[in-house]
């Protein structure tokens, strides 16, 4: 199980040292993390630390000049987009992570049409607000999940309830997504408490949890 750290704005070099597998930018004017037009992201010299842009129903030229000037290596689409907005995004040679606002009455089956052409889902709490509410679902509606893509999780994950995800089906989880729980303040990450979630899915990964 791998780790993204979202929301990054402020110190991206000292999250980096961590070395996460994904850090996410997010590129949507109305939240309280993004990251400005005119945000110089620092060279990385992990090639294995992924770079996410995080977009809400923008248009595909957009998208795709993004991730070119930034150097991204994924499009997380956390709005609206279609199947056939994914299609034609994908067929620009875009890798895409399609975000899904999951509650109680969620249907997993409408995912079908999705699958060939995103290479993740992302299942986030659904709020008014496009990700970043610190607000948790009930975890155990994942176990309608069916399908054989793997996924990010996200919303409300922190240090106090990281435990709750043993009752899980892991091996469908490629990636806990982490952002509001781990701030000092928006777009600034608590890289203390970072250090402590890399340890737990250290232990999620040997098949046990280490407990604080």
């Amino acid at each position: 199980m791998k780790w993204k750290v979202c929301g990054l704005r402020d110190n991206i070099a000292d999250v980096v040292a961590l070395q996460p597998d994904y850090i996410g930018f997010i590129f949507y004017a109305k939240s309280p993390r993004f990251v400005g037009k005119n945000i110089v992201l620092p060279k990385i010299a992990n090639s294995k630390v992924k770079r996410v842009g995080v977009f809400v129903n923008e248009s595909m030229d957009f998208v795709h000049n993004t991730l070119l000037n930034y150097q991204l290596d994924y499009a997380q689409l956390h709005g609206n987009e279609s199947p056939k907005y994914c299609e034609e995004l994908k067929g620009k040679g875009v890798k895409i992570i399609k975000a899904f606002q999951v509650d109680e009455a969620f249907d997993f089956g409408g995912l079908k049409e999705y699958e060939s052409v995103t290479d993740y889902f992302l299942f986030d709490t659904k709020t008014k607000q496009y990700g970043g509410s610190g607000k948790s679902f009930d975890w155990q509606v994942l176990k309608k999940y069916s399908m054989g893509k793997k996924y990010f999780l996200s919303g409300g994950i922190s240090i106090d309830n990281i435990d709750d995800l043993s009752g899980l089906d892991l091996s469908k989880v490629h990636a806990l997504d982490v952002n509001s729980k781990f701030e000092v303040s928006p777009g600034l990450k608590n890289v203390a408490t970072l250090e402590k979630l890399k340890e737990r899915i250290a232990g999620f990964n040997k098949n046990k949890i280490i407990k604080e």
